[in-house]
């Protein structure tokens, strides 16, 4: 009589083995691009997720301001005067006039609605800070690839005239420079030279800061293997610049972006609570700041506003900034 363990098959304990102990086995291997794995790995940090969302609820707000302000506002510039209290020129009621119909109160002297002020001032942070950022990008790619890529007197030259602008006072000249502009410029007039001015110049003096780092990386990567395979197979300087070198340069572009257009938003509000952004009554959060320093004992709400409005979308910016940073370092830690 025969063992049943003889009559089985030779290979059946090991298949057995082998797909029991393995539920995954027998698939085939996937691989993952670099853009999954930055997502996954940006993924796991709540709190870059966090300023993530806050960063594209601002956007939707800026988009959508005239809409969000007819649902849950008023007008940003229609006066409501019976709600001052006519002694002290302050809102009547507690904690600045928020009411149902004033969600974030009103202003002094004039009764101006704070929400939707509140809600167009993002529009003018979130234009200077996005606009300038790419005009410092733009410049301070180009310069910095040539730079690092061609070297020589191209590079002394380049190196050099960053080094001058970071040494420049860029407050003091905004302030001269908009002092001095017309009323009237290329067909914008009033807020939209001074927006114009702005953007340029704080995107002009900006640029040196991803110019050394987008310098420093081309120094690396053109003497990389792929580059010099490029460069023996005939490729030419314009072939390795935008199809070689370019595409590597992708991370820490964005990572510095994302980390220069917070620094911007603070130079607007800077400028505006100065005195020199935007010309009233368009709404500014730096320029409500200003206006609300004079009213911090009577009205402390309106300082606390326009001050929580640049806090929240500075950190939010910082938060997402850095995950975005970790998520394409693979080398980086916390």
């Amino acid at each position: 009589m025969t063992s049943p363990l003889h009559d089985a098959p030779a290979d059946a304990a090991p298949a057995s083995a082998a797909s029991g102990g393995d539920p995954g086995a027998g698939r085939p291997v996937e691989g993952r691009s670099l853009r999954r794995i930055a997502w996954n790995r940006l993924k796991r940090d709540r709190l870059a997720l966090a300023g993530g969302f806050v960063v594209l609820l601002l956007v939707v707000v800026a988009v959508f301001a005239p809409l969000i302000v007819g649902w849950f506002g008023h007008p940003p510039n229609r006066y409501h005067e019976e709600l001052i209290e006519p002694t002290f020129q302050t809102p009547r009621g507690s904690w600045g006039g928020i009411s149902g119909d004033h969600l974030l109160g009103v202003e002094p002297v004039n009764g101006r609605d704070v929400f939707s002020r509140i809600v167009y001032g993002a529009r003018v942070s979130l234009l200077v800070g996005f606009a300038s950022a790419l005009v410092a990008v733009v410049f301070g790619t180009v310069l910095g690839t040539l730079a690092g890529y061609f070297g020589g007197w191209l590079d002394a030259l380049i190196s050099r005239v960053m080094d001058m602008l970071l040494a420049f006072p860029q407050l003091l000249f905004i302030i001269s420079l908009i002092s001095v502009v017309p009323n009237s410029l290329l067909g914008l007039s009033g807020t939209g030279v001074r927006l114009t001015v702005m953007i340029l110049v704080i995107g002009f003096f900006g640029w040196p800061y991803i110019g050394r780092i987008v310098r420093g990386q081309t120094l690396s990567l053109r003497t990389r293997e792929y580059v010099e395979a490029a460069r023996s197979l005939g490729a030419g300087r314009f072939y390795i610049l935008f199809r070689e070198l370019l595409p590597n340069l992708v991370a820490p572009i964005t990572v510095y972006t994302t980390l220069m257009i917070p620094t911007n938003i603070l130079t607007e509000a800077a400028l505006s609570f100065l005195g020199v952004g935007v010309k009233p009554p368009t709404a500014s959060w730096g320029q409500m700041l200003s206006t609300a320093v004079r009213y911090y004992e009577a009205d402390p709400v309106y300082v606390i506003v326009p001050g929580a409005a640049i806090f929240v979308t500075v950190l939010a910016f910082n938060l997402f900034g850095d995950g975005v940073r970790d998520a394409l370092d693979p080398k980086g830690t916390r």
